[in-house]
């Protein structure tokens, strides 16, 4: 049996044509005219005013941090339920991150929590330096609310839509609503640059001086000089000709992986037990990975672990949802606002394979496995 991943690139056709772009004139270095040119395509689609392509989303993040002036001892609130690139950065600066739970509704940090933590911090003394926000496979987060509590308390925020590009809110594409926003193109996203990143923002200041960190921090002299640390972080040329391509069929790529979620939400929800994240009015979500809970007391016993070993044994690649950060070994010691909701999506929530390169055969094969799990077990509605 052929091997399902569980997101794996997908190129389009034009992709190969900046390529050879850049290789017939040359440009084959860090810097180039496809990376001025991805960073314009990036503006364009997103509404964004000014762009920064870097080699990572977690880049990105650091050179964010930075912008917003975080330093060593200052704290750094964000999501406890999302991938450690969100927050190694912090750990970067030398800086602490209090983790803020989720909430039901999009599964994305809790405004509630968020405000109970920034008040609790400001009793200690030590009010937070900036909040990381992050839209969760590609969910948007109750981004109004979150935007009105950073206000009220004077807390700039890093809108993370390394999951997100194509979402939006309001009809407003997200990554362009915080101080600062962050994208990925590592080879799972929606497209992919086969690694990469970008900073999104309304403030050209801080897009100027990212761009000038990433190289090195190189300064305007005919020789090497440099008064600051800066960083080897800018997208080469060859890359950003990749994600000039994938620019081309984004949109595509949008409705092919919200189509696998209604593939997957008519052909598994009714089964007990299973849910799917719905999607609340007025958001759009790109549907990177199609995500379902699986309720052991409402499917006769059936877990997360008895459908994804099953895939496994039929060569189907699929993952728990993300281990919550106050959980893991390396942040367990640092400040958490929790409430049992992230660590209850994790213990029950798995994410199936969403590639746009699935066939509706896959998908019909990665369906029947599921179901015949079920026909294997007696379950109650």
């Amino acid at each position: 049996m052929n091997k399902i991943w569980l997101s794996s690139p997908h190129m389009g056709g034009e992709e190969f044509d900046f390529v050879k772009d850049a290789f017939e004139s040359n440009w084959i270095a860090p810097l180039g005219p496809h990376v001025n040119g991805f960073e314009n395509d990036l503006c364009e689609y997103t509404g964004a005013k000014y762009a920064a392509a870097v080699n990572s989303g977690t880049a990105a993040i650091h050179l964010a941090l930075i912008m917003l002036g975080v330093e060593a001892g200052d704290e750094v609130i964000c999501s406890t339920f999302t991938f450690a690139g969100s927050v190694n950065p912090v750990a970067y600066q030398k800086a602490v991150p209090v983790f803020v739970d989720s909430e039901t509704l999009t599964w994305n940090m809790s405004p509630e929590l968020l405000e109970e933590a920034i008040e609790d911090r400001i009793k200690k003394g030590k009010k937070p330096k900036a909040i990381i926000f992050v839209h969760l496979y590609g969910m948007p987060a109750r981004t109004e609310k979150i935007l009105e509590i950073s206000r009220a308390y004077n807390i700039p925020t890093i809108e993370d839509a390394a999951e997100a590009l194509g979402s939006k809110l309001n009809n407003k594409f997200l990554g362009t609503f915080g101080e600062i926003g962050i994208l990925s193109f590592n080879g799972n996203k929606i497209i992919t640059t086969s690694g990469g990143g970008a900073l999104l923002s309304s403030k050209e200041e801080y897009i100027l001086k990212a761009k000038f960190l990433s190289e090195q921090a190189r300064d305007p002299a005919p020789h090497y000089q440099h008064s600051q640390i800066g960083y080897n972080y800018r997208l080469s040329n060859i890359c950003a000709a990749i994600g000039r391509g994938q620019m081309k069929v984004l949109d595509q790529r949008v409705k092919e992986r919200r189509n696998i979620f209604d593939f997957y939400y008519k052909n598994l929800s009714p089964l007990p037990g299973i849910s799917f994240l719905p999607e609340p009015d007025n958001y759009f979500s790109n549907r990177w990975l199609t995500c379902i809970i699986i309720d052991s007391e409402r499917s006769g016993g059936i877990t997360r672990e008895d459908v994804r070993e099953a895939l496994v044994k039929e060569n189907i690649d699929s993952r728990p949802l993300w281990k919550p950060l106050h959980l893991q070994p390396v942040f367990s010691n640092y400040p958490a606002y929790t409430d049992g909701t992230s660590e209850k999506l994790f213990e029950n929530g798995l994410c199936l394979p969403s590639g746009t390169n699935l066939s509706r055969e896959d998908l019909q094969r990665i369906v029947n496995v599921i179901r015949n799990v079920y026909s294997k077990k007696i379950y109650v509605g």
